[in-house]
């Protein structure tokens, strides 16, 4: 079994030997501490919620994962094949839960850890976490999550707006919303698969607001899944990869420009480099098609029961999903520490450090082509080769 109990139970002197702390018991943070324990080192797990993987159990119902099971396994464990190709999100949790458990993690749950900073003696690192704990490692991975704090626009009016506003990272299904108008903001994978869910779930009208029309990709043609290119082009340059992925969208996903979705002017792994991750069809160019997810300008405010749009007109909908993503949620954590970009964001990622914090590592805060739980189980490797390195 692995070693997870809340910090009240927590023996007192368990950190007194400065193990390497994990943050977060997500993907990326089971992993680093698995190839950590895998190489002799001492890695303690620490989640502030009650179980592994909790921001997976809070994702919408219909999730699946959009790269292969085969490429989306953690170090040291395959998924099992009964998941199917494309891993539902449920199947996710269990493999998350499994993973702790084979590997017997050590993992503290019930555990915040509000800030960190370098320890007295300058050797390693203190953290402040819940209950008054202050706790010293000897390196520090931090591994809260890419999809941390949700992020919603300062739209003028919306405090007014009288009918139902969620975050996307509150929906979970589409049943309360049947026979209801509903307007989605914002077309990454969350927002195109909300608006499909909706469509499926029996809301009357669905319209979708985009401000940037997104590149679109088929999940799998011909058996081919769209990671598989993703992962043969992730070290070509930009702007090959660019002109590669213009025929081929063209040979592979229709003209959506007559349904308000044209084609983007700007490259597939230009946008990807940007940060802009492209949406994977799952119905939605289906939906779109058929007029049955309307596209509208974006969103610019609210004016009572009307949202204002870009275009100059307004809709008043029953209901808006914010599917307008989430910001990293660590300049609370780091305050101290030179270490984020001006958007928040780390400034280096696997096993490289900062020249001022060297033993202090960030994973899973990029959005790769190649997939992410593929370039979390590969950054774990990396990372915990560098903690080993720097041991002996």
């Amino acid at each position: 079994m692995a070693v997870s109990h809340p910090a009240s139970e927590r023996p007192a002197s368990a950190a007194a030997d400065r193990p390497v702390y994990v943050i977060g018991a997500g993907p990326g943070g089971l992993a680093v501490a698995y190839a950590l324990r895998a190489r002799g080192i001492r890695a303690v797990v620490l989640e502030k919620a009650d179980a592994v993987g909790a921001s997976w159990r809070g994702h919408y119902d219909r999730l699946h994962l959009h790269t292969t099971r085969g490429l989306s396994a953690l170090p040291g464990l395959k998924m099992p094949r009964r998941f199917g190709r494309w891993v539902s999100r449920d199947d996710v949790v269990r493999y998350l839960e499994k993973y702790a458990e084979h590997h017997r993690l050590e993992i503290v749950t019930g555990v915040e850890v509000f800030r960190i900073e370098r320890s007295g003696d300058g050797e390693g690192w203190l953290l402040h976490a819940s209950g008054g704990r202050e706790l010293t490692g000897s390196a520090v991975v931090v591994a809260t999550g890419f999809n941390h704090t949700p992020r919603v626009p300062d739209w003028p009016g919306r405090e007014e707006f009288p009918g139902e506003f969620l975050h996307a990272s509150a929906y979970r299904g589409p049943a309360p919303y049947a026979g209801r108008d509903v307007l989605v903001v914002g077309v990454g994978n969350t927002g195109a698969e909300i608006a499909v869910d909706l469509v499926e779930g029996g809301a009357a009208r669905v319209r979708l607001a985009v401000r940037t029309a997104p590149h679109i990709v088929r999940r799998s043609t011909a058996g081919w899944a769209a990671q598989y290119t993703g992962v043969l082009v992730r070290r070509l340059p930009v702007r090959l990869v660019d002109r590669l992925a213009r025929p081929l969208a063209r040979l592979s996903t229709p003209d959506l420009t007559a349904q308000g979705l044209p084609r983007p002017e700007s490259g597939l792994y230009s946008r990807v480099r940007e940060g802009a991750i492209p949406v994977q069809d799952v119905g939605l160019i289906d939906a779109v098609r058929t007029g049955k997810v309307e596209i509208v300008a974006a969103v610019e405010g609210f004016e009572g029961e009307r949202v204002k749009l870009s275009d100059g007109t307004a809709v008043t909908p029953d209901a808006v999903i914010a599917a307008t993503g989430y910001t990293r949620g660590l300049t609370g954590l780091l305050a101290p520490l030179d270490v984020l970009d001006d958007r928040g964001r780390p400034r280096v990622h696997g096993p490289r450090t900062s020249p001022d914090a060297p033993t202090l590592y960030f994973t899973g805060y990029t959005n790769p082509i190649s997939g992410m739980l593929r370039e979390l189980a590969h950054d774990a490797e990396r990372i915990a080769r560098a903690v080993a390195r720097r041991a002996v």
